[in-house]
């Protein structure tokens, strides 16, 4: 993040200009990945009204953000049961060493 600038993109033949603090390499990404996600939608109706494209494509794009939310929440959830299993492991090893105490692991 930087400086606000503005930046020339275009989306389905259409061009804009967007005022961002991102890079621009950044904001170009992002409109392919739009304009990807539009010629998807394309591919798959008949629909030529701009307006119909352009909301089933945010429905795809929302649709590809929650299943990535949810994908993030199993792993976060699987790293703190893992997190949480290692520490109890170390205070096991911790505490047998400093009560002088011999651990057998299997």
């Amino acid at each position: 993040m930087g400086q606000e600038r503005s930046v020339e993109i275009k989306v389905f033949g259409q061009t804009y200009t967007v005022k961002t603090d991102a890079e621009e390499d950044h904001i170009q990404e992002v409109a392919k990945y739009v304009n990807e996600k539009i010629d998807e939608v394309l591919k798959k109706t008949r629909s030529v009204s701009t307006v119909n494209v352009a909301i089933l494509t945010a429905l795809n794009i929302a649709d590809d953000l929650l299943k990535e939310r949810e994908k993030r929440m199993i792993i976060l959830q699987e790293i703190e049961v893992r997190s949480k299993d290692l520490a109890e492991k170390i205070d096991i090893k911790i505490g047998g060493k400093e009560s002088g105490k011999i651990s057998i692991t299997g």
